[in-house]
């Protein structure tokens, strides 16, 4: 349930309601707006628990039932949109946000290159992936740690943030050294040994889609990463396994604004994975923007004809600089735009 505190309520009013929840058996979440305070209370209800309790202590407003099973996450409980602050760059707010690099960082040569050619055409941050999760056990599994070593050395270098996967809670300490933003791949989605402890950071999170999985669960998953107190997380639509196999994926557009109407996370729009086919991945990357997607993970490859790791997804430099360009039009009719070019976001 979601109390909602008077305008300005005294301090002493909201730690004497948050003491009283907790001896209830609640876990409580705090949101402080510009004028008032919102406790989310979390967990099971006693049966002896009468709600009009809260309602009548001193400087309670109201007391709001929240029938979803994610809290959280959901509207009611934080009504405006969630911005996260990487340094100097924003998501969630009327920009769009653009991360761009390979499916795989394959040497430090590729990583440098790929993230200078990125920067160039207008990107944000920089993607790439140091552990590999890959359907067959004799496919390239990624560097490790000397992978992100690379990614940080050329994020540095070129002012883009850093956002790569993170598999398992063994990989969990090396990858706080480097990166910026830590990647829950659609595998993992329901990982919730992994959820728990990405809870524990205080590092943004951007939490994919499973492939089969529903909204609801999506959300869900969302609601362990917050139940441990991060509440920086971002959603990511990568596409949905369906009966249509021209594609990789069905990557499920619709999600967008629903999402947005359920829950006050950013939501982030990959159509490389999404569709599989770099001759598709401009046009779902351009409706996306359009139905209000608040960024795009999009994989870029100097020479993807000879990538270790899905090139048939990947677009040239020279095709992300003009999609870039596109968005910039396209941005502006929903009352959005790309982020502007920034020397140095970190």
């Amino acid at each position: 349930m979601v109390i909602v505190m008077k305008d300005h309520a005294e301090e002493t009013d909201v730690k004497n309601v948050t003491d009283r929840l907790k001896s209830l058996g609640f876990d409580v979440h705090r949101s402080d707006g510009v004028t008032r305070t919102v406790l989310g209370a979390v967990g099971e209800k006693r049966p002896e628990f009468d709600r009009r309790d809260i309602e009548l202590l001193p400087g309670v407003l109201e007391v709001i039932p929240i029938t979803k099973p994610y809290k959280l996450a959901s509207r009611e409980f934080h009504a405006d949109d969630t911005v996260i602050s990487i340094g100097n760059l924003k998501i969630g707010d009327d920009t769009v946000v653009l991360m761009a690099g390979p499916c795989a960082v394959e040497n430090r040569d590729q990583i440098m290159l790929i993230a200078e050619q990125v920067k160039k055409a207008g990107a944000h941050v920089l993607r790439g992936g140091a552990f590999k999760p890959r359907t067959s056990p004799y496919s390239f599994q990624g560097l490790g740690e000397e992978g992100l070593k690379y990614m940080r050395e050329a994020g540095d270098k070129f002012g883009l943030a850093i956002i790569s996967e993170v598999m398992d809670v063994s990989q969990l300490e090396v990858c706080l050294k480097y990166v910026d933003i830590l990647q829950v791949g659609a595998r993992n989605m329901q990982n919730f040994i992994l959820l728990r402890e990405l809870g524990k950071v205080r590092k943004p999170v951007l939490l994919k889609r499973g492939m089969s999985a529903t909204i609801e669960e999506w959300l869900m998953a969302a609601e362990y990463l917050m139940a441990g107190g991060n509440y920086d997380v971002m959603l990511c639509e990568r596409g949905i396994r369906t009966f249509e196999n021209y594609t990789r994926n069905t990557l499920d557009l619709s999600a967008i604004p629903v999402v947005q109407k359920l829950s006050h996370l950013p939501i982030i729009v990959d159509p490389s994975h999404g569709t599989g086919r770099r001759d598709k991945v401009a046009p779902m990357a351009r409706a996306a923007v359009a139905a209000g997607a608040n960024g795009l993970e999009i994989e870029v490859h100097s020479d993807p004809d000879h990538a270790m790791s899905d090139g048939a997804q990947s677009l040239y430099p020279e095709q992300f600089e003009e999609l870039v360009s596109e968005l910039k039009i396209i941005a502006p009719a929903v009352k959005k735009k790309i982020q502007p070019y920034l020397d140095n976001l970190l």
